[in-house]
């Protein structure tokens, strides 16, 4: 994402979000790395929830995460 996020709307709003509640984070590491979540089942379930961020703060929706977790088969012994 580079410089380009530094120009979006919605990094700002995730930015000024994140600062009003209290978050400072820290200024260590690359910093223009985007996160993600992923929920892989056992065995062949494979991805049962990808989350990949579009720009910076985007956040994966929690009750979506908990549900795809539900889903996930125990292995077989």
């Amino acid at each position: 994402m580079m410089m380009s996020g530094f120009f979006r709307l919605g990094v700002w709003q995730n930015f000024f979000r994140a600062w009003k509640s209290g978050y400072s984070g820290n200024l260590e590491g690359e910093g223009f790395t985007l996160g993600g979540v992923y929920v892989i089942g056992a065995e062949k379930q494979g991805i049962l929830l990808e989350h990949r961020e579009k720009e910076f703060g985007d956040k994966v929706s929690l009750p979506s995460v908990l549900e795809a977790a539900e889903k996930i088969k125990p292995q077989a012994s």
